[in-house]
């Protein structure tokens, strides 16, 4: 609801973020640039508030933010690719680091008779990356604080946070280099999930719609409960009841009582189904309810904000048309502006073709407001690339095997061949699992890894046929077939494993050897050098030099 009454704040007004210099209230910021009076500084103005509006629009944000040509630039910079994509890269960075620090998981198998002892960062190493990481974090809660403003910045919880967490994390960062690494906690992995969620509108509003339902689940208009005799109290109740319901553990549950009394079968049972029928249903019903309830809302307000920027974007292009007119209010937007502005949009060139049609179908003259919010309407549509078209074979023949191996039950063919050569493979690693590895014989496997590979093969070449080369790469799935088959390929030759699991055999069994012989290293005697001296003498075949 906070974003719905922020949006219905007058636009590019003083509340809107910064200054009122900037953004005077109930006139268009573009006609009062004091830094630029000339003409062409205004226009140029309007046009990059528009490109950002639409943008806006487009992405479903809100327009609370600077209209200044400086924090223009600077917004449109921080919403590039490039940029968005380097965040991006920097939270997953700080997230893997938890594979890394120590006491590190990153091992290079998960057989406990291979792995080796994990790597261990010197210190500084991680905390380097990691102080990267707290800087990209620090410049994006900088620049967002910037462009919304200092009035938009304290009536956002997330934005709060987002400052409050960066503080924790970089006095704990402090802490943990002034004590060499050896500190006992460390609260910033703790938080560090923080950074993904802020800045995932899905996990906000997910966050948000839990935290609308759990209310509603937790309500009982019941005061006063039962004591009942193996039930001491509620948590233990809810818990004892919430095992019954959902889990196969409920003869833990119903034999000690029921072993007193036989008449207990019928609370049970009645509760079962009450729980089953009614209680789970009702549960469900409520999670549903509240999500339905909120994602309408939350699909609301996003149509809020496309409308809102949609007809901001026309308000600014229409003052661009509106200057040296003596009846500005009848005037609407130019076509050749707002084509001006969609070059400058970023959008993909599919749907900036179709809003371009459609401009040029209608006739000439000014774009009304209806006119011009009907051109986003193409936003809405859903761009359906078609695949080209497939060759044309003059032979029956040819025909017939097209229709038979471009049809979609050859894909099925294929992914059931693709299950069988998987069910074999785990077939035979349970056949040879109490095997060693120098004794397998992995003859049959390979015949039959070999068949299955040559079936690949043929099939992406009878598919090229089917659908013609550019028809095959225009599927994503075939593409990753074919290289997956190129892949395979290089594996039909019989490469000699001996040499390498008689070495790696041995290196096991030494290794088996000490770890037996370790835990009763405390408990055996060990011999004496008399004792070895005396057994040498006595050995028949050696003679000791004296």
């Amino acid at each position: 609801m906070a974003d719905t009454r922020e949006e219905s704040e007058p636009l590019l007004s003083r509340a809107r973020g910064g200054s009122g210099r900037d953004c005077p209230r109930g006139v268009p910021a573009c006609s009062s640039v004091q830094e630029n009076p000339g003409a062409a500084a205004r226009r140029d103005l309007c046009l990059d508030q528009a490109v950002v509006l639409i943008e806006d629009a487009i992405q479903y944000r809100s327009i609370n933010h600077r209209m200044d040509a400086r924090s223009l630039w600077l917004y449109r910079r921080y919403y590039s690719g490039s940029s968005q994509w380097i965040l991006s890269f920097t939270i997953f960075l700080i997230l893997a680091l938890a594979f890394v620090e120590t006491p590190s998981s990153l091992t290079r198998t998960a057989d406990v008779r291979y792995r080796l002892a994990p790597w261990e960062p010197p210190c500084g190493l991680t905390e380097g990356v990691e102080a990267l990481c707290l800087l990209v974090f620090a410049a994006d809660v900088s620049v967002k604080s910037y462009l919304i403003g200092w009035a938009q910045f304290r009536r956002n919880p997330w934005l709060l946070a987002y400052l409050v967490v960066l503080v924790v994390s970089l006095l704990d960062w402090i802490v943990s280099l002034s004590l060499v690494c050896q500190e006992p906690l460390r609260v910033r992995r703790l938080l560090r999930p923080f950074f993904l969620m802020q800045n995932s509108s899905m996990m906000k509003k997910t966050l948000k719609c839990i935290r609308r339902s759990l209310p509603e689940m937790a309500q009982d208009a019941g005061q006063d409960r039962e004591r009942l005799t193996y039930f001491f109290n509620l948590p233990e109740a809810l818990t004892t009841l919430l095992v019954l319901l959902t889990t196969a553990n409920n003869p833990d549950v119903m034999i000690p009582v029921y072993s007193r009394n036989r008449a207990y079968a019928i609370f049970f049972i009645a509760f079962t189904l009450i729980g089953s029928l009614f209680l789970m249903n009702l549960m469900t019903a409520i999670i549903y309810n509240q999500f339905r309830g909120y994602l309408m809302m939350s699909l609301q307000t996003s149509l809020l904000r496309r409308r809102l920027g949609t007809r901001a974007a026309y308000k600014v292009l229409s003052s661009v048309t509106a200057e040296g007119e003596t009846h500005p209010e009848r005037l609407g937007v130019k076509p050749e502006d707002f084509l001006q502005v969609l070059q400058k949009v970023q959008l993909d060139s599919d749907h900036k073709q179709a809003i371009t049609e459609k401009l040029h179908s209608r006739g000439g003259g000014l774009l009304s407001t209806d006119e011009f919010q009907k051109l986003f309407d193409e936003f809405e549509k859903r761009v359906v690339k078609e695949h080209p078209p497939r060759p044309e074979y003059r032979s029956p023949f040819l025909r017939t095997t097209q229709f038979l191996f471009g049809h979609h039950y050859f894909d099925y063919l294929g992914n059931l061949m693709a299950l069988g050569n998987l069910v074999t493979i785990c077939v035979f690693l349970v056949l040879d699992a109490h095997v060693l590895p120098k004794d397998r014989d992995d003859f049959v496997l390979g015949i039959l890894n070999c068949i299955f590979i040559l079936y690949y093969l043929l099939e992406m070449l009878l598919k090229a046929f089917s659908l013609g080369l550019q028809g095959y790469l225009s599927y994503s799935s075939n593409v990753f077939d074919g290289l997956l088959t190129i892949v395979l390929l290089n594996f039909l030759h019989k490469w000699d494993r001996r040499s390498h699991l008689q070495s790696l055999t041995e290196e096991l069994e030494d290794t088996s050897e000490m770890t037996e012989e370790l835990p009763f290293r405390d408990v055996l005697e060990e011999p004496t050098e008399e004792e070895l001296v005396e057994k040498l003498s006595r050995h028949p075949h050696l003679q000791l030099c004296r």
